[in-house]
């Protein structure tokens, strides 16, 4: 036992993980959380010239560690000076750091793995007709810089790991860890329970909810205007619902990402003019792209009683400490992850039997 013991030391020291200031309250969560006497975070100073060029440098060596890159490529708070004037960083500034990061070691950690919550273009996954696939051409990009792994989580659409098919690419729910805060927080009624997708993509998502909580599946369909582009989409014309009748059930709208929030909030609001009890937005990433107002209006008018969200990317604190919003802590889901990935070298995947039990076992906890 103590030979073994001492096995495991030496490869919980052997672990580094480098966290952006992107994502630095959760590198420091997630630090916490593994057992080892000393910190794994290893420093970097990344600075910008005032044209936008940037740098990095890493405060300590590499030489034999198996290297954890975390980055919130999301995180829009981060700003430097350019030109004289105030910039906040994008998402492509974001992923070039990631790129510098790796050249910076210079090849001497024993291996890397590449940890994006919120996975760089992964909207922009597959193309149509003349458009770049930027998604694909990054995780190769990544490979070819000498990554071993990339981790993200709830990808919007898992097939684009097709573009490195020799790199292992894992993509990671945290439906367990969302599920036990909702029941946590709400009072909810377990048998009339329905869980609704928002569009045709989100289909399996809710699918997976819904196998989870023992209930039944349903969902809108949006028809779109083909004949006009609004912000590069064809707009919305009418969410089509198809499934159960909704009324007097709590039902969860479970989707990715909240982008604008447009569609969400008309799907919510369908649902309530349908009879629904109670409507619970459910998304692993919060963005608020076009801001709050129309959520709390929408909440102010009781169109949905509670978004949940993950702290996976970036929401400004007064966002999260507002009555509607939850945030869900996934910092420990994400250090025995990691912790999983440097004792075996993979993720094993959660089966949906054993998911199952998370919703018993809460009913024997309440009874």
């Amino acid at each position: 036992m103590k030979k073994e013991t001492k096995t495991n030391q030496k490869k919980a020291n052997d672990l580094k993980i480098i966290a952006f200031e992107n994502c630095k309250e959760l590198g420091q969560k997630i630090d916490k959380y593994i057992n080892c006497k000393e910190t794994n975070i290893i420093n970097v100073e990344c600075s910008r010239f005032n044209n936008g060029e940037g740098k990095l440098y890493i405060s300590e060596s590499v030489r034999n560690k198996d290297l954890y890159i975390l980055s919130d490529v999301g995180n829009y708070s981060i700003s430097y000076d350019f030109y004289g004037y105030k910039h906040n960083m994008a998402p492509d500034e974001h992923y070039q750091d990631i790129k510098r990061v790796i050249s910076a070691a210079n090849g001497r950690f024993s291996k890397v793995t590449v940890i994006m919550p919120l996975l760089y273009q992964s909207r922009q996954h597959r193309r149509k007709e003349r458009e770049s696939l930027d998604c694909a051409l990054a995780l190769q990009e990544l490979e070819s810089l000498g990554v071993n792994n990339i981790i993200t989580f709830d990808c919007h659409d898992p097939n684009v790991s097709n573009a490195i098919p020799n790199l292992p690419f894992e993509n990671i729910f945290a439906t367990e860890t969302i599920i036990r805060e909702i029941f946590k927080t709400e009072q909810i009624d377990k048998i009339n329970l329905l869980t609704i997708s928002p569009d045709m993509g989100a289909m399996e998502r809710a699918r997976y909810y819904a196998e989870i909580l023992n209930c039944d599946v349903a969902l809108f369909y949006k028809r779109r205007d083909l004949s006009k582009i609004i912000n590069g989409k064809n707009p919305v014309v009418e969410h089509v619902y198809l499934g159960k009748n909704p009324k007097d059930y709590t039902v969860f709208v479970i989707d990715d990402m909240i982008a604008s929030g447009g569609s969400m909030l008309d799907v919510a609001k369908e649902l309530k003019e349908r009879g629904a009890k109670k409507v619970i937005l459910v998304a692993t990433f919060a963005l608020f792209t076009d801001g709050i107002k129309k959520f709390q209006e929408a909440f102010e008018n009781k169109i949905f009683d509670r978004l949940y969200s993950t702290n996976l990317t970036y929401v400004p604190n007064e966002i999260k400490e507002l009555e509607w919003y939850k945030d869900v802590d996934c910092s420990e889901l994400l250090a025995n992850i990691i912790l999983q990935h440097n004792n075996s070298g993979q993720v094993e995947e959660i089966k949906i039997e054993d998911e199952q039990n998370l919703f018993y076992n809460i009913n024997k906890k309440e009874m």
